[in-house]
């Protein structure tokens, strides 16, 4: 709900400078674009994420960025593929609202985990029709090795970060 002084009220919450997290919101998106996200969904994603319930219904998207229902339906999609966002109805109501988890970059890269497997997968196919002696299949064999070892790295640091998460900021 907007304030007289432009202030944005979120939730019953604290009142917050609704330019100072339109400008967040739009910077943060232009990052996740420039690391290869499409645009909307880092517009959605960024806005969810600076939402202090971490929640918010397709039209309080549209309005606050000033995008259609498709663009926040097909934002929303892309990002629950990516395991970045849930869909939630509300209670007693055809309405859905989008949620932002606090460990939605857990989840993001642990679901990863299924993709870099068929990687696998098909290189060590790659390997076996090309031959490991091969430069061709070498090259592979090395492209392999990478995503063996990354997921063995990526898997001890997502074990460390639990234990980093809850130290610092509870279960949960």
């Amino acid at each position: 709900m907007a304030e007289p002084n432009g202030a944005a009220r979120e939730g019953g919450g604290a009142s917050r400078d609704a330019e100072a997290v339109s400008k967040f919101v739009e910077s943060f998106a232009a990052q996740l674009v420039e690391a290869g996200m499409q645009r909307m969904p880092a517009r959605v994603f960024a806005a969810l994420l600076s939402s202090d319930s971490g929640t918010m219904t397709s039209v309080e998207l549209g309005e606050q960025l000033r995008i259609s229902p498709a663009a926040v339906s097909g934002a929303v999609r892309y990002l629950s593929q990516q395991h970045m966002v849930s869909r939630e109805r509300e209670p007693g109501s055809r309405r859905e609202r989008y949620r932002v988890h606090s460990n939605q970059w857990y989840e993001a890269l642990t679901n990863r985990e299924a993709v870099v497997k068929r990687w696998e997968r098909a290189l060590r196919e790659g390997v076996d029709s090309l031959g490991g002696g091969s430069p061709a299949g070498r090259r592979l064999a090395e492209t392999l090795a990478f995503f063996e070892f990354m997921d063995g790295e990526v898997a001890l640091m997502m074990d460390r970060w639990r234990v980093h998460r809850e130290r610092h900021f509870g279960a949960g």
